[in-house]
């Protein structure tokens, strides 16, 4: 297995050879306006975009249809006949762009790569449900990949690792918040409890693109660190590991 972050929850996970694009985000840096109601006024995104193979593509999975992780110029410049992958709910609204939708709500083979689908809970209280419904995925090849998505630290996250025990878990950290209410991604002590539970390695990734991502990957690793969380990586945009 490969994995290079490209810019926020946008990541290319190679497994076995079969390249999956996933939460494409492709704008340019400061293309859209800061999200509404959150505490800092920053267009977004808020990084540059490395360059990316959108030929070397495989398959597309989308996790949620918030902007940050599929935008216009992602549904613009990928292939409209390129397979996408993503949860039930989205899947009409991704056929109006793409030819090839494949929901999932169990399990899907692509190019001999086991996809299921996990759940996420994108906040807490009634924000979580305003938020709308997101998914993790699990890729099981040689190696086995748990990308969480948009979600908090909760019982079914802990569940997912102990029912497929991954050797990489990638998690949206960052702590995005609105002016009010609790992070709707996972806190620095949320990526620490996932630590915590995984024998693999957690990658954290959704920080330092987006406005309401309040915490720092400098804030993480000293959190870690000061906590002896020994097993996160917290990697650079554009950084493959």
């Amino acid at each position: 297995m490969q994995l290079r972050l490209v810019r926020h929850a946008t990541i290319e996970l190679d497994v076995d050879g079969t390249r999956f694009l996933i939460d494409p985000m492709l704008d340019p840096e400061a293309a859209r306006q800061p999200i509404p109601n959150t505490p800092t006024d920053d267009r977004n995104p808020t990084a540059p975009l490395p360059e990316i193979d959108i030929d070397a593509v495989d398959a597309v999975v989308v996790t949620h249809l918030h902007e940050d992780h599929l935008d216009e110029t992602a549904r613009e410049r990928l292939p409209a006949d390129v397979p996408v992958i993503c949860q039930p709910a989205d899947a009409d609204d991704l056929r109006a762009t793409f030819d090839d939708v494949r929901p999932v709500s169990g399990l899907v083979e692509f190019d001999g790569v086991t996809v299921a689908a996990t759940p996420a809970r994108h906040g807490t209280g009634d924000l979580a449900t305003q938020m709308g419904p997101a998914t993790g995925f699990v890729f099981d090849g040689v190696e086995t990949t748990y990308v969480a998505g948009d979600t908090v630290w909760y019982g079914p996250v802990a569940d997912t690792i102990a029912q497929h025990n991954p050797d990489t878990v990638v998690v949206n950290a960052g702590e995005a918040q609105f002016v009010e209410g609790d992070p709707i991604t996972m806190s620095r002590a949320g990526v620490a409890a996932v630590a915590d539970t995984t024998d693999g390695e957690v990658v954290a990734v959704h920080m330092g693109s987006i406005n309401h991502c309040l915490c720092t990957r400098a804030d993480l690793r000293e959190y870690l660190d000061n906590e002896g969380v020994e097993n996160v990586t917290i990697p650079d945009d554009g950084q493959r590991l």
